[in-house]
């Protein structure tokens, strides 16, 4: 497996391109299944969980084409010749089970693993099985697998989720577009990914109202159309490379990011002593000062993020006094703490939240990624360090963050991926 070696100490100083959003890309290439119309994508990431959910939708007989040169535009349709989602291809990435939705929506039919636990965390399907039951499906579960049938089309039901769910919203939303009659999402999530999705679902031909509200209202269309739509930017790659820059105390342009899009992130940052200002076409991120701890809990949006919790618990381990970190999302995802410790950094986690005591400097060493966010916390941790940090098993990495080790280098850090 690739390592990536850091050799800290250097401030940032440069730009960093901020990609497309891998959260809104994944469930829009779901949304191709609604339609034999080809659905254009453009600023598409170039990314390991991008070319697990194009083996998907070809595994269903649709196809999946470049559109330009570098492969930031998809063209996605065509007839579904398979409604089973394998195991093979859904333990890699839980996104998967979005194909439930569209695939019952369009065909009346779906065959689905079922995604089982990760690193961090179980994170059931629960709640989309029950949305779905509730618009008229039937649901099997057998063989570790989700055998789900309709018939005639699904049903416009009114559902009122008892927790905000990412996944399950953005499964019944493009359910709904298609199904019979009125559908009413409550206390669905807000995250600006539901609002690119339904944005683009709406130039689709779907009828929907609430966007960007906790209350989605779909009235079902028997037809959706092609269309082209661009992904919005990353928030979560933003929110890692405005961590890079403080961290390492130095001052990077990210062009497209969008601080609208932010939520708490920013407000949070800034409260630590990170400057970030507003220009043409993104954001001006440094560290004038010094970092000082400040206490974050992670929540739904719009609150803070629990994709950038690692993030930020390595900025805190070098900031003045202390901070807490309480994780509310995923009861597994303090996985990066003892890595982090191994640098020299003061964590201690007391069930849900983590105690970090700032220390002046952190020492290079070899450490282990557990997950996404942990491995790139992990490089951040690295670009503070004094001497050498090593940091294995980035496969994890390339599932959501594009040419890393490029876009720090660009910037000045010390920073190369290592064959294995």
């Amino acid at each position: 497996m690739d390592r990536i070696r850091i050799r800290g100490g250097r401030p940032l100083a440069g730009e960093i391109v901020i990609g497309g959003a891998k959260n809104a890309a994944l469930p829009l290439m779901a949304a191709g299944l609604l339609t034999d119309e080809r659905l254009l994508l453009s600023n598409v990431p170039r990314l390991a969980d991008i070319q697990t959910m194009t083996a998907l939708l070809q595994q269903h007989g649709i196809a999946v084409d470049p559109a330009d040169n570098d492969g930031r535009t998809l063209s996605i349709g065509g007839a579904i010749g398979s409604t089973e989602a394998p195991y093979d291809i859904v333990r890699k990435m839980r996104a998967s089970v979005l194909v439930l939705g569209p695939l019952l929506a369009r065909v009346r039919a779906a065959r689905v693993s079922l995604p089982g636990g990760c690193s961090i965390g179980t994170r059931p399907v629960d709640l989309h099985l029950k949305g779905l039951e509730q618009m008229g499906a039937q649901i099997d579960l057998q063989g570790g697998y989700i055998d789900a049938r309709v018939e005639g089309r699904l049903r416009g039901a009114t559902i009122l989720f008892p927790f905000i769910s990412v996944g399950a919203t953005e499964n019944l939303l493009m359910a709904a577009a298609l199904a019979d009659g009125r559908t009413v999402l409550a206390n669905a999530a807000r995250e600006p990914e539901i609002g690119d999705l339904a944005t683009c679902l709406v130039a689709m031909g779907a009828r929907i109202e609430g966007i960007g509200t906790d209350r989605l209202i779909i009235d079902g269309v028997e037809a959706l159309h092609g269309a082209h739509h661009s992904i919005i930017p990353d928030r979560i790659e933003t929110g890692t490379y405005a961590c890079a820059a403080a961290i390492s105390g130095g001052s990077v342009f990210l062009r497209h990011a969008q601080l609208e899009h932010l939520g708490a992130t920013m407000r949070i940052l800034r409260e630590a002593g990170v400057d970030v200002t507003q220009e043409a076409d993104g954001l001006m991120v440094r560290r004038l000062n010094g970092l000082h701890g400040v206490d974050v809990m992670t929540e739904p949006y719009p609150g803070f993020p629990t994709d950038m919790q690692a993030q930020f618990m390595a900025l805190m381990s070098v900031a003045e006094g202390a901070a807490m970190v309480t994780e509310t999302i995923f009861e597994n995802r303090f996985m990066h703490v003892p890595e982090l410790n191994r640098m020299g950094a003061r964590i201690n986690v007391h069930g849900a939240s983590a105690i970090v005591r700032g220390v002046p400097t952190l020492s290079g060493a070899p450490v282990m990624a557990t997950d996404l966010r942990a491995s790139v916390s992990l490089i951040l941790a690295g670009l503070a360090a004094r001497g050498e940090t090593v940091v294995n098993r980035v496969y994890h990495l390339d599932r959501g963050y594009e040419a890393v080790e490029q876009k720090l280098a660009a910037c000045g850090a010390e920073i190369e991926r290592l064959p294995s």
